[in-house]
């Protein structure tokens, strides 16, 4: 071994020794729609979600946290309480995808490396990419413009819990508001399509992602320093 490898490795090694804990899994659940068309509930899960996340624990209170998550969301009027909506009788199918980066704050210690089951509620935000189709409505029907991205901000609520020392199950709420008014195609952003706009083009389109996490823990025990 040369002396460049030698040290790499050493390098490698007294990284380890202090590297933080990490968690990768899956996301399975729900999503919904809160905007012109249909129902107002705001959560009301109506389309398979799922999705894939990494968290980088960097003290027991806190984490990095990326996903990616993707689903079809809808919306029908003939599901809402409004009775105008009721005689509109618009619906919707859109996809949603979705990229996200942001920190996770844990409410109780949750430290992986305790031999003590770890139990926590926890709060998320950050920022999300949104990519979906850009829709607007001809004579009551859903046409399709162009695909579309938005940024929008998540917000979840959520309770985790260790099952054993390697796998941590979690379940979560999370709203995201976006910067976009057209992905129930309610405010076209085509300019050859303003007159086709209805509804409060004032308000801008939320989705929600509700359902299980299911992470997995690798890692050196880490050095919980402060900061």
């Amino acid at each position: 071994m040369n002396k460049f490898s030698a040290l790499l490795l050493s390098l490698f090694l007294s990284m380890s020794m202090y590297s933080q804990i990490h968690e990768l899994g899956v996301f399975v659940g729900g999503s919904n729609y809160i905007g012109e068309i249909g129902p107002t509930t705001y959560v009301a899960p109506n389309k398979m979600a799922y999705g894939l996340l990494y968290k980088w624990n960097k003290s027991t209170r806190h984490s990095y946290r990326v996903s990616y998550s993707q689903s079809e969301i809808t919306s029908n009027d003939i599901d809402s309480k409004e009775p105008s909506r009721n005689q509109r009788g618009y619906r919707f199918d859109n996809n949603i995808k979705e990229l996200s980066l942001g920190l996770e704050f844990n409410f109780f210690e949750f430290n992986l490396h305790e031999l003590d089951s770890q139990f926590t509620p926890y709060i998320y935000s950050g920022l999300n990419y949104t990519q979906y189709n850009g829709l607007f409505y001809v004579s009551g029907d859903t046409k399709y413009d162009s695909n579309h991205g938005t940024i929008a901000i998540p917000i979840a609520i959520g309770i985790k819990k260790t099952l054993n020392n390697r796998f941590v199950l979690g379940f979560e709420i999370g709203t995201r508001y976006t910067f976009a008014d057209d992905i129930d195609g309610s405010n076209p952003t085509n300019d050859n399509l303003q007159n086709l706009k209805f509804g409060n083009i004032n308000n801008n389109d939320w989705y929600v992602f509700s359902g299980f996490t299911l992470t997995y823990t690798f890692g050196q025990k880490p050095c919980y320093c402060a900061y």
